[in-house]
């Protein structure tokens, strides 16, 4: 039988380890616990939060509704000549999913070592790092309809993906639930290895020919080194998106800014910005105000140094964004989900 917790500390469900209050709390650990609860009409009109792994949100205020907690578990994959199935429950810790992916030879997930979070939350936010996104290697994820109590599956192309987006952010956020995705991996491993510095630390470590192993792990010690670790200092990692500009504005950028740091997008008329640089210079990096502040090896990471309040963090970052948007004329967009 589910219980819903009134009154309940969000502080330990969210990487940076504010403290918010939700009104009801419930844990979900089956698919079945979602059709007992939306059983209840009360619940269906109630002001509803998904919460995961808590690592891509910041609580502003009191949460004034039902946290449902989704720790539905579970890995299992299915091998099809060179291509691998491999099925996770939404509530698995994501790096533990990439861990047994990388454990099994199944190519695919290692550039997405280290990334905190859940399953679930990965379609939702078409999660990337290192030159991979998300979208590259999904398959399909089942998901929970709150209004009809039915369960849907929804394809690559439902999910409509594009960068650190799909249709879970937008026509159907809080709609559905998802409650388990499936990933389309290979037998084949072709090192993706151009992103970043992951080429110069594999030739660091003296390795021509890369595996699986050895990709991970070299982006596992990139991160650790880059990024803080939530469990010693509150984060979500990346605050910002990387910004998408047309070519015309990127030349002129060039033109005035030549070190500025961007990468190639698939539109040859866009180009994406480093949103860690542009934060950067404007001398962001490192910069303590109160309780919160940058972090030391990464601009684009906001930390929580002990006490801050989401209110503080989100003060913070608008005025990252004013300066980035007087200087550069950047309007920098928010990753992380701001919850108020």
């Amino acid at each position: 039988m589910l219980i819903i917790k009134p009154n309940y500390s969000l502080k330990q469900l969210n990487t940076f380890s504010v403290e918010a209050y939700a009104r009801w709390y419930v844990q979900i650990d089956h698919e079945k616990d979602l059709s007992e609860l939306f059983a209840d009409h009360i619940w269906k009109n109630e002001r509803l939060l998904v919460l995961g792994g808590g690592s891509n949100t910041l609580f502003v205020n009191d949460y004034e509704g039902l946290v449902v907690h989704i720790r539905i578990g579970g890995i299992k994959h299915r091998i099809d000549g060179n291509v691998i199935y491999v099925t996770a429950g939404a509530g698995e810790v994501w790096n533990d999913l990439v861990n047994y992916c990388v454990d099994h030879q199944f190519a695919g997930l290692e550039n997405l070592s280290l990334i905190p979070g859940s399953v679930g939350a990965s379609p939702i936010q078409n999660i990337g790092a290192y030159g991979v996104e998300l979208m590259d290697i999904f398959y399909s994820c089942k998901a929970f309809e709150i209004e009809t109590g039915l369960t849907r599956t929804f394809n690559k192309v439902d999910c409509a993906f594009s960068y650190r987006d799909s249709i879970f952010k937008g026509k159907l956020q809080g709609k559905y639930i998802i409650t388990e995705v499936t990933y389309k991996l290979s037998a084949d491993f072709k090192p993706n290895i151009s992103y970043g510095a992951i080429g110069q630390e594999l030739k660091a470590r003296g390795i021509d020919k890369p595996s699986i192993k050895d990709v991970s792990q070299v982006i596992s010690h990139i991160r650790v080194n880059k990024l803080p670790d939530p469990s010693t200092i509150g984060n979500a990692g990346s605050f910002f998106k990387n910004p998408i500009i047309v070519q015309e504005q990127f030349e002129h950028l060039l033109s005035k800014f030549p070190d500025i740091v961007y990468y190639p997008v698939a539109d040859k008329d866009r180009v994406k910005i480093a949103a860690g640089w542009l934060i950067e210079q404007c001398g962001w990096k490192g910069k303590v105000v109160g309780h919160t502040g940058t972090w030391k090896n990464q601009a684009l990471v906001l930390v929580n140094h002990g006490n801050a309040t989401g209110d503080e963090i989100f003060a913070f970052s608008a005025k990252i964004i004013e300066s980035v948007h007087d200087r550069f004329d950047i309007l920098l967009e928010r990753e992380v989900n701001i919850i108020k």
